[in-house]
């Protein structure tokens, strides 16, 4: 596996986000979600005004990993992970595991004792299993991309 990126993170509500923070998250979002992906969605989807945001910054201070923790009730029962994002140039350098572990640490912190659900893109199930996510229910098609909801209970974390 390649070496860790080693970021600094910062998790701060909606409100806290400097703009010059906020369109840096925006910009990652709509580079990968939008163009890479071809996928026409409205990313600004109102859900970020209630989530927790978490900047993952390179030591040159580029934005280069991002997600969003979303309360439970504002898209599912249970808090969630979401617009899981890493810049293309750091795929294969553990990013995504170094994501996807803050944004976890940082959920059970935020919301002790509770599972996370998160709808994944389906091939990535291997990916969020080692994890500790398991699938639930069937795959669906999420703006022209095949996903599946997955949960990680409590005990995972």
């Amino acid at each position: 596996m390649a070496e860790p990126t080693m970021m600094e993170w910062h998790w701060l509500p909606f409100q806290e986000l400097s703009t010059v923070q906020l369109y840096a998250a925006m910009q990652l979002r709509q580079r990968v979600f939008v163009l890479e992906q071809t996928c026409v969605f409205q990313d600004a989807d109102g859900v970020d005004l209630y989530s927790w945001h978490g900047l993952g910054y390179l030591p040159d201070g580029e934005l280069g990993a991002y997600a969003r923790i979303v309360p439970p009730g504002k898209a599912f029962h249970l808090p969630s992970i979401g617009r899981v994002v890493t810049a293309p140039e750091l795929r294969g350098k553990g990013a995504g595991n170094e994501l996807v572990q803050q944004a976890m640490a940082q959920t059970a912190k935020l919301f002790p004792g509770h599972d996370i659900k998160i709808g994944a893109q389906a091939h990535l199930q291997r990916f969020y299993g080692s994890f500790g996510f398991q699938p639930v229910g069937e795959l669906y098609d999420e703006d022209g991309i095949s996903h599946i909801h997955m949960i990680a209970p409590s005990s995972a974390l």
